[in-house]
């Protein structure tokens, strides 16, 4: 754990609880750790710097054990038009933003010039001090499968995974919040000697923006919000309810395969396709799918569905009617290597290589609000929800760790009353439905929408290449006025 030194702080300083975090000293060094890490060059290349700041584990102990948040900074060339730092989050939870500056930078464009780029890995993240339940996966979302028996399967591999965090990492997982990383982000702020910040939070990020402007109201300056969740239905069961956005996704990336059938070979019509989407679910109940070294069952299956269906380009929808050809064939008993893609999805699923994400993902959702804690609740809502949408349904309200998990020891922000921030999100996202952003824009009745209309898409500015958004969004950057109205921009016709 790192230690901090007490000296030289201000006479001023001497009332503030948090005095030796707030005017610590950073250390700014080079972001690359070695020859292989390709993100460390991406910054170098920037002009990007980094360092760690050091936070309290516990803010109600500011003078006990302490862990280390990794930041990057590419510095405002433009000193004299300087607005401060603009802090990036990336989503997740527990999705790395240290390597986001060079790309965000990018899609500022001018105004890039005008701001300290700054990612930050929240607690526990990435380059941060890490957290690793030492789980058999990447994932704690699994469908509930077909039958009871099935459910049950999930319901005693979701205790294994609380079990297993609780043995690895029971003595910080009360401290992996959205609340202390909305600490953690005002520490940064402070340590950068900043009065204000701006942010840019996409997905869970703009969750984490809703909480940090509500607990320090006077630190923000502009705010953008991509993707956003709207904070009533924010919580462990978070994917609840996205099953129709999913399934629209879902239809649109079956038209497009349908119309490529003499690529992918999965149906000339978008029935079709759909109804092979089916036969492979159907044949992975009754027995597993083999693909190379990968067995995929009904639980996993779906969740290969759910991976194809965040990108609305051809490129992620050519990878994912690929992967579908690898099941479909596999389904037909023959023998697969899955494609990159698929291999990946499949890694991430049913492999440990990325059990620190999906450790520190549910430890955030978890930690953040309690679930129901009678599998019964989840079942009846799965038997629901599966009459309508079989394939989706049984994921979106599946009971997880958190249902196993202890009690979070704060409870969840009440989310201020107004902001004036920009929100951009796409009609047809099916992470953070449409229906997220219009109810945080009706909360905040300052701020401003941008509407992507015909995209299944998300994240938007910087990510889907659509001049529209990404110009509105430079603009509020650059002069701090929001649009006078909300802006609908129209997404290219394939």
């Amino acid at each position: 754990m790192a230690a901090l030194p007490v000296t030289g702080l201000p006479a001023q300083a001497a009332s503030d609880p948090l005095a030796r975090y707030h005017h610590q000293r950073l250390d700014w060094k080079s972001c690359v750790l070695g020859p292989d890490d390709a993100t460390g060059k991406e910054l170098e290349q920037a002009g990007a710097r980094c360092t760690d700041v050091t936070v309290p584990l516990d803010y109600g102990v500011p003078d006990g054990r302490t862990i280390t948040v990794a930041i990057s900074r590419i510095r405002a060339t433009d000193t004299a038009r300087r607005v401060g730092p603009l802090l990036i989050n990336g989503g997740g939870p527990g999705g790395q933003t240290l390597g986001d500056p060079p790309w965000v930078s990018k899609a500022m464009k001018d105004v890039a010039a005008r701001y300290d780029v700054v990612g930050v890995d929240p607690r526990f993240v990435g380059r941060s001090t890490p957290l690793d339940c030492e789980w058999p996966t990447g994932s704690a979302f699994r469908s509930a499968g077909v039958d009871r028996a099935g459910f049950d399967r999930v319901a005693a591999f979701s205790e294994d995974l609380a079990q297993l965090c609780r043995r690895h990492e029971g003595a910080v997982l009360p401290f992996v919040t959205t609340r202390n990383t909305a600490r953690d982000m005002d520490v940064v702020r402070a340590a950068l000697g900043e009065r204000r910040i701006s942010y840019l939070g996409y997905s869970y990020g703009s969750y984490l923006g809703e909480v940090y402007a509500t607990m320090f109201p006077r630190r923000t300056d502009r705010v953008v919000l991509d993707g956003v969740l709207d904070p009533a239905r924010y919580g462990p069961r978070l994917l609840k309810g996205t099953e129709k956005a999913n399934r629209r996704a879902l239809e649109g990336w079956a038209s497009w395969a349908a119309a490529r059938d003499t690529t992918y070979g999965l149906g000339r019509t978008r029935g079709a396709v759909l109804a092979a989407v089916d036969r492979v679910q159907a044949a992975a109940a009754r027995t597993p799918l083999r693909l190379g070294d990968y067995a995929v069952d009904e639980h996993v299956m779906p969740l290969v569905v759910f991976n194809g269906l965040s990108q609305d380009n051809d490129a992620a929808y050519g990878d994912f009617a690929q992967g579908m050809r690898d099941l479909l064939r596999a389904a037909d008993r023959q023998p697969v290597t899955p494609s990159p893609w698929l291999a990946e999805v499949l890694g991430f699923e049913l492999t440990g290589t990325d059990s620190h994400y999906g450790s520190v993902q549910s430890a955030i959702l978890c930690g953040d609000a309690a679930a129901p804690r009678d599998p019964e609740v989840y079942w009846r809502d799965v038997q629901r929800a599966r009459a309508k949408d079989p394939l989706l349904g049984a994921v979106t309200y599946n009971l997880s760790p958190c249902t196993f998990w202890d009690r979070p020891r704060e409870r969840p922000t009440s989310i201020r009353d107004d902001l004036p921030a920009l929100l951009v999100n796409a009609t047809g996202d099916p992470r953070t439905t449409y229906e997220g952003a219009t109810a945080v824009r009706r909360m905040w009745p300052s701020s401003r929408l941008v509407t992507l209309r015909g995209a299944d898409q998300h994240a938007v500015y910087g990510v889907h290449g659509t001049p529209c958004v990404d110009a509105t969004v430079n603009a509020y950057l650059a002069t701090g006025r929001l649009p006078a109205t909300d802006v609908t921009c129209d997404a290219p016709a394939r």
